[in-house]
């Protein structure tokens, strides 16, 4: 019988002969993004983030899926599309939400999400986009006692996942905030969950079968699960006079600031420079928006101060919050609205790794015991 002495340390051995993490490890080739983590950039095929903040998240679409997916090519085209595929998912809506009633929103997208087949023959990466928003915005309703609201298809994304969500037209600045987010979110290099969305792919599984995996990627609170907590935080820190107390004491007992920091981004997270100008368009003369402002000006401050050898700037999760609670998303449901917007980088990385036709199959190194000769 073995004993653990004689069983070296997994751990120690790992770190001598691999990345743990797979850090600067290339596992692809894409055409899609780039995020260069060192000059805080993110490039979407061609484009800095801030060249396509204007733009339509059925434009980014276009984009992405340019070359990769037959169908409707441009944002006119893939907006029709979508509105047309957003009416067929809602026909499972009724059947199937009754079955949600025990999980969490992000739950019960995963189920619903699972009623898509794989063999229909019709454009998967289209549904995928389109029955998000969907299932997310019944999701949430049905949390609060509410029945779900029947899509407008002539309706943008981002304009029909808020009349979903609310019952009624939202403004224009509304819609221009959450069309905005969709679009920062779309893609990001080869992430945890886009790289789970890949593997799956490349066993030829099929699309939603892909975009469910990274789905259950994204569920980790590692992954998609801060922007929550952001606003947990702001509600504990309270009004301006606790702002510095409360921050310093977290950080004195080695708490993380929800909001800052990122594991790539060495200077601040471009993503969360878009968003502040979103936010902007939601101002409520000083309140909420305000004060977290001044809750950022002051965490960055005792960061430099506290930690000068850490990079530690704002990062996408900090206004995320506030642009999705200022459109009127609970914050149980943030992470379906980041599933809605990355759900475009994770089609077109399904589309790309079904082009390549490669399975994923990396090597590990073995570090348990031998048998005895």
């Amino acid at each position: 019988m073995t004993t653990s002495a004689n069983i070296a340390s997994p751990l120690t051995l790992v770190s001598e002969a691999a990345s743990p993490g797979l850090e600067n490890v290339v596992a692809a080739e894409t055409v899609l993004s780039h995020v260069d983590g060192a000059a805080g950039r993110l490039i979407v095929r061609g484009y800095d983030l801030d060249r396509l903040s204007d733009w339509s998240f059925e434009a980014v679409l276009a984009l992405l899926w340019q070359g990769l997916a037959s169908g409707p090519g441009d944002e006119a085209a893939i907006q029709t599309a979508l509105g047309k595929a957003r009416l067929r998912a809602f026909r499972l809506v009724e059947a199937l939400l009754p079955a949600t009633e025990n999980l969490s929103q992000v739950e019960a997208l995963r189920l619903l999400l699972s009623s898509l087949a794989d063999a229909e023959p019709e454009a998967h990466h289209i549904m995928a986009v389109a029955a998000v928003p969907v299932f997310a915005a019944a999701i949430a309703r049905k949390k609060t006692g509410l029945a779900p609201v029947a899509p407008d298809a002539t309706l943008s994304q981002a304009a029909d996942f808020l009349h979903m969500l609310h019952g009624a037209l939202a403004s224009p600045e509304k819609v221009k905030a959450l069309d905005t987010y969709l679009v920062t979110v779309a893609d990001h290099g080869l992430n945890a969950s886009t790289f789970t969305a890949r593997v799956i792919a490349s066993t030829k599984a099929g699309m939603f079968s892909s975009v469910i995996g990274a789905l259950c990627a994204l569920k980790g609170p590692l992954h998609g699960g801060a922007p929550g907590p952001v606003l947990d935080m702001l509600d504990a820190i309270g009004d301006e006079s606790h702002i510095h107390p409360w921050l310093t004491d977290a950080l004195a007992r080695g708490e993380r600031l929800m909001g800052f920091g990122h594991r790539i981004y060495r200077v601040r997270d471009p993503r969360a420079d878009v968003l502040k100008q979103a936010v902007g368009a939601l101002r409520d003369g000083g309140g909420r928006i305000g004060f977290a402002e001044a809750v950022e000006k002051e965490a960055l401050a005792l960061l430099a101060e506290k930690k000068p050898l850490r990079p530690l700037q704002t990062n996408v999760e900090f206004y995320t919050a506030l642009v999705l609670e200022g459109v009127g998303f609970p914050r149980e449901s943030f992470t379906n609205v980041f599933a809605a917007g990355r759900m475009a980088g994770w089609t077109a990385h399904v589309l790309e790794q079904e082009h390549l036709g490669k399975l994923i199959r990396p090597q590990s190194r073995y570090v348990g015991p031998m048998p005895d000769a």
